[in-house]
């Protein structure tokens, strides 16, 4: 029997509206992430993938369709259930590292277990298990704004770690850094992965897509590939989604 996926999406749209225009961000998109997958979801700017990312973080909810995360439907959920859901399923790993810069890397590790009530001792064990486990033991007790751009980086893959999410949700997480370093953190993603993290990753970037075991793309709101490189194939979704012809009328400018 297939075990329940950790993310299910099925047939999701997101729509803008303004008095006299709706825009059309999402467009009936649907797949499924199983537990200890790294999928990356490409696209280019416009294509709908900061929407979905919205979505699957529990930032923004869908207009129509079903996201369920851990067989559990997002999209009923009140404000206070999604905060939770953000803090303890959900480990956020952001193009811009959204790190506090006077602040040591534990402490700025601890700050999502503070939020949860963890006491202190148990922060601060944690912080440290996560900071060696990113490489960056040496760096304890130096600030944010005392590390390069890849070992800010690496400080926000430990603090979303810190919680132990049911899946780690990065946005960009290289496109602050250079080349050399987007390597060195593609390469912490992968160990993270082989440990039996599911990470879901937001890129418009090829070559650093090429680092996870699955590839999706979106454009103009849509799914059209979706790509398992262990299983070598590439499953084409054109066929089965609607029409150009789909929304007559309407303008679709995809954010």
């Amino acid at each position: 029997m297939k075990n329940q996926p950790i993310i299910s999406i099925r047939n999701l749209s997101k729509i803008y509206k303004t008095d006299v225009l709706e825009t059309i961000a999402l467009d009936s998109v649907s797949f499924e992430v199983q537990k200890g997958e790294f999928v990356a979801i490409m696209g280019p700017s416009g294509s709908g993938k900061s929407t979905l990312m919205h979505i699957i973080g529990a930032l923004d909810k869908a207009t129509s369709g079903t996201y369920l995360l851990d067989g559990q439907n997002v999209e009923n959920l009140n404000d206070d259930q999604l905060a939770e859901i953000r803090n303890k399923k959900i480990g956020f790993i952001f193009q811009s590292y959204n790190l506090l810069p006077r602040t040591t890397t534990v402490k700025n590790v601890s700050l999502p277990m503070a939020y949860a009530g963890i006491d202190k001792e148990e922060r601060e064990k944690r912080a440290i298990k996560y900071l060696e486990l990113v490489g960056l033991s040496d760096r304890l007790k130096h600030t944010s704004n005392q590390l390069s751009g890849g070992q800010q980086q690496r400080v926000a893959i430990a603090r979303a770690l810190c919680m132990h999410p049911s899946i780690l949700l990065a946005d960009e997480p290289t496109g602050n850094i250079a080349s050399a370093q987007a390597e060195e953190i593609m390469a912490i993603f992968q160990k993270i992965n082989e440990d039996g993290n599911t990470i879901v990753m937001i890129t418009h970037e090829p070559d650093i897509a090429q680092h996870a075991k699955r590839i999706i793309i979106i454009r103009d709101g849509r799914l059209v590939e979706d790509s398992n490189k262990h299983q070598q194939k590439i499953i084409n979704n054109s066929s089965s989604l609607p029409c150009q012809g789909k929304g007559r009328g309407r303008v679709s400018t995809n954010l």
